[in-house]
């Protein structure tokens, strides 16, 4: 089979351009991948995904949640708070895992670990990787 000079360069235009896009898809999303979680008393919490840096996305959960809160930075990861559906002022657990299965299993290990009878999830959130 013979290939004419002019169908060989729109096959290498077409395989540059899709180099291109699929590079620059690539740069957004890390780029945009940092996270956080802020998690406080009696189920507040407050999250933030997706920013391109850490401390913008911390400000930002801190900033939704109510009271004294820690955040959590999460990048290309899952977060995920338990708490005890008997007293959300009580037991709580959180995590932060490369999964979400394994974030929110890890909470709510931990919120039964800290004396949960009934945890549940009450919040969760992933960045551009989780």
């Amino acid at each position: 089979m013979i290939v004419s000079t002019a169908q060989a360069q729109r096959r290498a235009l077409f395989i540059f351009a899709l180099t291109l896009l699929l590079a620059g898809a690539r740069f957004v999303t890390e780029a945009w991948g940092a996270g956080a979680f802020a998690v406080g008393k009696c189920g507040a919490y407050g999250q933030a995904y997706d920013y391109p840096a850490e401390a913008q996305a911390r400000a930002a959960a801190l900033k939704q949640c109510k009271g004294q809160c820690t955040a959590l930075t999460m990048k290309r990861a899952c977060a995920a708070l338990a708490v005890d559906m008997t007293n959300p002022c009580g037991p709580h657990g959180y995590a932060v895992k490369p999964k979400i299965s394994s974030s929110l299993n890890a909470a709510t290990k931990k919120c039964y670990e800290y004396g949960g009878k009934e945890c549940v999830i009450r919040a969760w959130a992933c960045d551009a990787k989780g």
